[in-house]
């Protein structure tokens, strides 16, 4: 697949901002309600699902200007480990990094879009937003990259209008944030504070984004710790306050096991016609997180494509240089998981495969450092190695509990990857250079 460098730092940015501010802010809470009564427990559930998304993006980013191609975990695995890593990796981010997610944020504005279009099924409407964004993604890059800036602006006005109008409209007692002793039992006194990560990293999944277009990035040893740190700290900001204001916007008991918390919310503050047009606004900003996905991801399986020779067909380009069957290809796997419509059992999934992935590259930092030269970083972790040693500690601590409290899930989740080995083995391969130990 040839690349040209035309992405510039705002549209990385961009990629990392919209890829992550998705349906999991305007969802999850609901759900994690349902096991916590503290206010404060629930903000710190986003506190520690922020400094996993940093100390990931800070060790990504030495990754991917140490190698800086496309394809993320799958071009840094495959050269740190091996091919069949590689391509373990890049099976993983098509299901479970980008498919199931655009299946679940098509799902989400469905379900919004009922504030505003009533009488139309909600599987329709996700259908018809999925097909409009294959649409897009599969045409022109020039455009779909302006439309991602546009629309990221767009999803960040919109949260901080929903913020500012919270805090200045609310008639609700203001939630209390200090840690009681309930809330300190709530998150050290059971394994669910770790099992309800899962919701948050999904919510936070996207920090990597900018790593599967590494090879398309002007100056990436430059514009790539920006983009992914400045957008990863912007988000956990903007989730905390989104959080903040839904509880101070609505009673508990209401948001208690629903997903469109940001309805009920606006429905508090606005009155039903306000709810009606917060659930446009939303559905603007859900529309965006599915773009950028539908945008990235398949850069991904293009790679897929160039390495494995039964799936060859997935980097074929358009006129314009995108990989229009891989847009269509994952297009389709999104479309297959919203007419199943299981939302909790996909977010769970996407949990279990997305910490392994993720796992696996941040470990490969000590092979770059003990491999590569030094003067051929051109960024460095801060920190090292107590940023990776933390990521990869929280992470498996997510995973123990997740086997332990949700087997059917972490069942599924090797099931999924057992699949893709054999797939692996019964095909044609081109070869990978692995990075060599330096003499």
């Amino acid at each position: 697949m040839r690349n040209k460098r035309h992405f510039s730092v705002f549209t990385a940015m961009a990629l990392v901002i919209a890829n992550m501010i998705g349906s999991g802010v305007y969802t999850s809470l609901g759900f994690q309600l349902m096991d916590f009564e503290s206010s404060f427990s629930i903000l710190m559930l986003w506190v520690v699902g922020g400094l996993i998304a940093l100390s990931g993006a800070l060790v990504y980013a030495e990754l991917a200007t140490a190698l800086p191609n496309n394809g993320g975990e799958m071009n840094f695995l495959s050269k740190l480990y091996g091919p069949i890593y590689g391509f373990l990796a890049g099976w993983i981010s098509t299901l479970a990094g980008f498919a199931a997610p655009v299946a679940i944020v098509c799902i989400a504005i469905g379900n919004y879009a009922t504030g505003f279009l009533p009488n139309i099924e909600p599987i329709l409407i996700s259908t018809t937003v999925l097909v409009l964004l294959t649409i897009l993604h599969a045409w022109k890059s020039t455009i779909s990259a302006r439309f991602q800036q546009y629309a990221t602006l767009m999803n960040i006005s919109i949260i901080g209008f929903i913020v500012i109008a919270s805090f200045l409209l609310s008639t609700q007692p203001i939630p209390s944030i200090i840690p009681t002793n309930n809330a300190l039992h709530e998150i050290t006194g059971s394994g669910k504070f770790a099992v309800n990560l899962y919701w948050v990293l999904y919510a936070y999944t996207g920090w990597n984004a900018a790593t599967y277009i590494a090879g398309e990035i002007k100056d990436p040893a430059r514009n790539l710790p920006i983009a992914l740190l400045g957008g990863t700290l912007l988000v956990t900001l903007l989730y905390l306050l989104l959080n903040y204001a839904f509880l101070l916007a609505a009673p508990a008991n209401e948001l208690k096991g629903q997903i469109n918390v940001g309805f009920i919310a606006a429905n508090h503050l606005f009155g039903a016609k306000g709810a009606m047009i917060m659930s446009i606004c939303i559905c603007i900003t859900l529309i965006s997180s599915a773009s950028a996905m539908t945008f990235s991801g398949p850069r991904v399986t293009a790679v897929m494509g160039e390495e494995i020779h039964n799936l060859r067909i997935l980097k074929k380009l358009n006129n314009h240089g995108i990989p229009y069957l891989a847009v269509y290809t994952q297009s389709a796997l999104a479309l297959l998981l919203i007419w199943l419509n299981q939302f909790q059992f996909i977010i769970d999934l996407i949990g279990f495969l997305l910490s392994a992935s993720t796992s696996l590259a941040v470990a490969g930092v000590f092979i770059v450092r003990k491999r590569l030269p030094f003067n051929k970083h051109h960024y460095r972790t801060p920190f090292y190695p107590f940023v990776p040693i933390f990521f990869l500690a929280i992470n498996a601590w997510i995973i123990y509990y997740g086997i332990s409290l949700k087997p059917l899930v972490s069942l599924y989740g090797t099931l999924v990857i057992l699949i893709g080995i054999v797939f692996f083995k019964l095909s044609k391969r081109g070869s990978i250079e692995p990075i060599q130990n330096v003499n």
